[in-house]
């Protein structure tokens, strides 16, 4: 199997010379893989320090939980969660990214020393959005995106799931562009997990070159998500618990990461940080970058 080469590189952040790792921080009281365990803005704050020191090149905060079926949370609150973690983390020299659908937050998180906004919906949801990040002048996660929590499960019906989210994320593209934010500074997420059932999801992830081929470095963002449950499920047909499905995760960015993803968001980053390594370490064995292509590409 020939190793796809060259992952983008995003004008504005580093050129990490291997896949990306951005670790999440759910600064909410209900998102379904770790919901409450970081809402106090301290231990918030300590948990991104520690990822960082675990290997996350990124530290994603997000104060609305974007599970499916969750309510949205007031932009008040979403402000009081959001920016004493951004703020305290870039103090720490940290990079931030902020996981929100509000443009006044991103606004925020931007002067609080973001330096990516992540932003599930890909615009759709705040129509000034766009215009707040292209006078930020920070990249942009542009997600392939239906509709709202509460009830994406209606938006689940495909042909071909590969063909349709490539279309629909070039129109978003397109969209983006024309607000102001330069392509230099997209990246691409398929947003699994949103609008796609299992099957879905798998399809997408094995087909990351038609993703690459938009032109636009690309996030994978599939941590303890219900398809690796899923996957996992035993004979009686039980998923293991979001917490139990890190090694799952891991595999699955080291399988994006050798596929050519710019990044892979994750809960659990050690065993990402040493998953992404190794892919880089394989890759550089089939393009003849020589062994030690994984060793400079470490963890911190």
């Amino acid at each position: 199997m020939n190793a796809p080469t060259g992952r983008g590189v995003v004008e504005g952040l580093p050129d990490w010379e291997r896949c990306a790792v951005m670790g999440v921080v759910n600064v909410t009281p209900d998102s379904f893989s770790d919901g409450g365990h970081w809402l106090d803005p301290t231990a918030a704050l300590k948990h991104g320090v520690d990822l960082a020191a675990e290997g996350a090149d990124l530290v994603d905060i997000g104060g609305e939980s974007t599970r499916p079926g969750a309510a949205r949370v007031d932009e008040e609150e979403e402000l009081r969660r959001v920016l004493p973690v951004v703020r305290g983390l870039a103090a720490e020299g940290v990079l931030v990214s902020v996981d929100t659908m509000r443009a006044r937050v991103a606004e925020q998180a931007i002067d609080a020393g973001a330096v990516l906004v992540n932003d599930v919906s890909g615009g759709l949801a705040d129509p000034a959005m766009l215009a707040a990040v292209a006078a930020g002048g920070v990249p942009f996660v542009v997600m392939h995106w239906r509709g709202f929590s509460h009830d994406m499960h209606r938006r689940t019906v495909y042909g071909d799931v590969v063909g349709e989210v490539v279309a629909e994320l070039r129109v978003r593209m397109d969209a983006v562009v024309a607000a102001g934010i330069p392509p230099e500074r997209l990246v691409i997420d398929p947003g699994l997990g949103f609008a796609k059932l299992a099957q879905h999801d798998l399809s997408l992830v094995a087909g990351l070159a038609d993703l690459r081929a938009l032109g636009r470095p690309v996030l994978v963002a599939g941590s303890r998500k219900r398809f690796l449950g899923q996957v996992l499920a035993g004979a009686d047909g039980a998923a293991p618990p979001a917490d139990r499905r890190d090694a799952a995760t891991a595999a699955l960015s080291a399988i994006a990461a050798y596929q050519g993803a710019w990044a892979v968001r994750v809960h659990d980053v050690r065993a990402t940080a040493d998953a992404v390594r190794v892919a880089r370490a394989v890759t550089g064995a089939v393009t003849g970058a020589g062994a030690g292509a994984g060793a400079g590409a470490g963890a911190g």
